[in-house]
């Protein structure tokens, strides 16, 4: 079958690309926005992309046209299309359909930790010798690549994905999960996201409603006892196995911690194991948990799931050390929501201590912070850095950022130059100190500008 991919570039078209390019498919696809390093990654599959969405593109004549969210009616491809009564779904459906039909599915949902929860889980089952096929919306270390079959050369009963809440596409406004049909969910965590589509956190609830109304009766969902939000999703029916974990005495999984960052994990108030690792935050040790408890659903011994998180490399953007110069330590992050901001930077003061600066810098550009949703609660979630820089336009973002930070004080500033924003930072940057630039966007490639420029003063 020829596939022509409408949106290929984003990381989960991107994602289904490399999928349907295994499965045997012939795959074209077309973008708004071609350039590396997806449109390198999907070359060097021998995709062929095109960059828009000319209409002249029907001339392929693609056996199915599959569409992503980002594309929207009056797009020219999809009139075409459309007028001319031609084959099209969505991406989700394609692999719910293509994909997932014979796999057992552990999908992750939640507003925060799905990529890297996603990621440990596919971890675990890689080491357990599972051979995993998965689909993340991110690029763990531990593989080099966000989706994929199974193993090079083995087939696998087990497919991990990351389990997007965001809408399917312009003409099925259904969340992406429910196409998946997980037989074991992880609801991670569900706070109000997404302003652009949804108008409160009720509504996100149904649509986590209906990800659980999927989930069969031999299934299991794993869901995180501490969120009021989610207990109010399960009393709305649960017809599965289920499991909780948390902070609360009543979950089934939970954790003791250690100061040097290790931690025991607790089964129904039972140790199981002790986990020595790398990763900071505390929010980290409970996404931890869930995929240890989702691979324990599949068959994965509680231990050795454990020791499989200590060999875990973490996710690229996600509190990845771009380098160190000059004593200076630039971090990437793809924080974006004020909570997974106050996490990220609360992580890693809580690793470094008291005594080690903390220098944030912020893009707030995901759909919900231009929307303004959020705005009041960015003073809040960077109270652990010792300075901020936010970069933002007030044309771009439809509010003030330097009047958003101005409760801050001193310790804040705003620009709208970035070349501007470097020499602010590594004016202040001294040795020891510890950078994190947090977006869900390229940040106009900050992370090197801040990297020569701290390198530039070395000469």
């Amino acid at each position: 079958m020829h596939i022509h991919i409408l949106g290929i570039c984003g990381t989960f078209m991107g994602g289904l690309a490399v999928l349907a390019k295994e499965a045997g498919h012939k795959v074209t696809g077309c973008d708004a926005n071609v350039y590396p390093p997806m449109s390198t990654q999907l070359e060097a599959q021998g995709i062929e992309l095109i960059q828009g969405f000319d209409a002249e593109q029907v001339k392929l004549n693609p056996d199915l046209y599959v569409i992503g969210n980002v594309v929207s009616r009056g797009n020219p491809l999809v009139e075409e299309i459309l007028n001319r009564s031609l084959p099209y779904v969505s991406g989700p459906q394609w692999i719910g359909e293509h994909i997932l039909r014979n796999k057992w599915v552990l999908a992750v949902a939640g507003t925060h930790g799905k990529t890297t929860t996603s990621s440990m889980l596919a971890w675990i089952l890689e080491d357990a010798g599972y051979a995993p096929g998965f689909l993340i919306g991110g690029v763990p270390m531990n593989f080099g690549i966000s989706a994929r079959l199974s193993a090079p050369g083995k087939e696998s009963d087990f497919f991990v994905i990351e389990a997007d809440e965001y809408d399917t596409a312009f003409f099925d406004k259904r969340s992406k999960f429910v196409h998946y049909h997980a037989k074991t969910a992880i609801l991670n965590n569900l706070e109000y996201d997404h302003a652009d589509i949804f108008p409160d956190i009720g509504a996100i609830e149904t649509q986590f409603h209906h990800l659980v109304r999927t989930v069969p009766g031999i299934g299991r969902v794993i869901v995180n006892g501490d969120e009021e939000s989610l207990q109010r999703v399960i009393r709305r029916g649960c017809w599965s196995e289920k499991e909780s974990f948390g902070n609360d005495g009543n979950a089934n999984w939970t954790l003791k911690e250690h100061p040097d960052g290790s931690f025991d994990v607790l089964f129904n108030g039972k140790f199981e194991a002790l986990i020595n690792w790398k990763l900071t935050g505390r929010h980290n040790r409970y996404n931890a948990l869930a995929a240890i408890a989702a691979a324990r659903n599949v068959g994965v011994p509680i231990a050795q799931a454990a020791k499989s998180l200590e060999a875990f490399e973490s996710v690229k953007r996600r509190m990845e050390v771009r380098g160190v110069v000059n004593g200076v330590t630039v971090y990437d992050d793809f924080a974006h929501h004020p909570t997974a901001i106050a996490t990220t930077v609360g992580g890693l003061r809580q690793k470094l201590g008291a005594d080690t600066r903390i220098l944030a810098v912020l893009e707030p550009r995901s759909n919900t912070m231009k929307l303004g949703a959020m705005k009041d609660a960015l003073p809040a979630s960077l109270k652990d850095a010792d300075s901020v820089f936010g970069f933002g336009s007030e044309k771009a973002l439809g509010w003030s950022l330097g009047s958003t930070l101005a409760p801050m004080g001193s310790k804040a500033s705003a620009y709208e130059d970035i070349d501007l924003m470097v020499k602010a930072i590594v004016g202040q940057a001294r040795p020891g100190d510890h950078v994190v630039v947090m977006s869900n966007g390229g940040f106009g490639g900050v992370h090197g500008k801040l990297l020569d420029a701290l390198q530039a003063l070395k000469v």
